[in-house]
């Protein structure tokens, strides 16, 4: 992320910072960039594996963020949320903003088949119902989930925090490449920030959930450094097999850049095992350090949040951050 001038006044006093379980050090690197200190928070499950939770200072009146992901396990981490925003509501609290850096759910975002689900949708109204009355999401899967909300959504972006380690790299002749054509328009906003690079898009055919055939490039890679883009690597799949079909068409180098980690089932011995020279993804997902591949660069978000955060609560714009 650029570097910025801190905008947070004097009403830091009004505000606090909370946390689940799913990724607390993220939670810490807000807080402590915010110059503040993680409310204390008691989750503790009974013997049936019900979440029980309680603030453990006043809240009332005040600015409250909470920041969790809702990763793996999605179910435990979705639940506890809804708890904790509803304990913040039952003390008071003045405004309780959600701050949730992975959305969990956020893939089934339509009905692609008869008799299926929207669970964005359904998340989006647990969360409203629980009390959240504003949402800071980071690289939602697809736009309109913002559209699901019957509240404030401020949509976060980490691509600042992705283009400033790729421009220290300095790397030459580079073509960003969109693993599907629903990635197009992200691939062409990193493009244009990445002094203009030209694009290509690989033709994808899905057969069935987490499997996924890559068919054909659109675009010249042949003799450049290809950098692919995404929003989130679950199973590695499709950015393993697109990383081979690029080396297949002549590209020199390749490198993947992703927000969330999801990182399921064998996506790490995937990546270890690919041509992939260096996969660039941020913390919004605490990764497993035992098991991640070497070539998986982590970066922190913890800045951006803050930041959006501190706009938030002193009521400045949060579109600035990107401009």
């Amino acid at each position: 992320m650029p570097a910025r001038q801190r905008i947070l006044t004097g009403g830091k006093t009004d505000l606090r910072i909370l946390s689940g379980t799913a990724n607390p050090e993220l939670a810490r690197e807000v807080a402590e960039y915010m110059g503040l200190h993680l409310s204390p928070v008691k989750i503790s499950p009974f013997s049936d594996g019900e979440i029980y939770v309680q603030v453990r200072e006043s809240v009332r009146g005040l600015d409250c963020f909470v920041i969790q992901p809702t990763c793996t396990p999605v179910n435990e981490n979705l639940m506890e949320l809804l708890i904790l925003l509803d304990a913040l509501k039952r003390a008071s609290a003045g405004r309780i903003t959600v701050v949730i850096p992975y959305y969990g759910y956020g893939r089934q975002d339509r009905k692609a088949a008869g008799r299926e689900a929207i669970t964005a949708k359904l998340t989006a109204d647990l969360l409203t119902t629980a009390g959240a009355q504003r949402v800071v999401a980071l690289d939602l899967h697809a736009p309109q989930i913002m559209g699901f909300f019957n509240i404030l959504v401020d949509h976060l972006y980490a691509s600042p925090v992705l283009l400033e380690y790729l421009q220290e790299m300095n790397l030459e002749d580079v073509v960003v490449v969109s693993p599907d054509v629903g990635g197009v328009a992200r691939t062409r906003a990193f493009a244009k920030k990445l002094d203009d690079a030209p694009i290509a898009i690989i033709d994808k055919r899905r057969s069935e959930h987490n499997v996924a055939e890559v068919m054909s490039v659109v675009g010249d890679v042949k003799g450049k450094i290809a950098v692919m883009v995404d929003d989130m690597v679950d199973t590695a799949g499709t950015l393993v097999k697109g990383a081979e079909l690029l080396k297949k068409e002549g590209a020199k180098q390749v490198f993947a850049c992703a927000t969330h980690a999801v990182l399921s089932g064998p996506a790490n011995d995937r990546i270890e095992k690919s041509p992939i020279e260096r996969l660039i993804v941020t913390n919004s997902i605490p990764l497993d350090k035992v098991s991640v591949s070497n070539k998986i660069v982590q970066l922190s978000v913890a800045k951006l949040l803050g930041e959006a955060i501190a706009r938030i609560h002193d009521d400045c714009s949060v579109s600035e951050m990107f401009e």
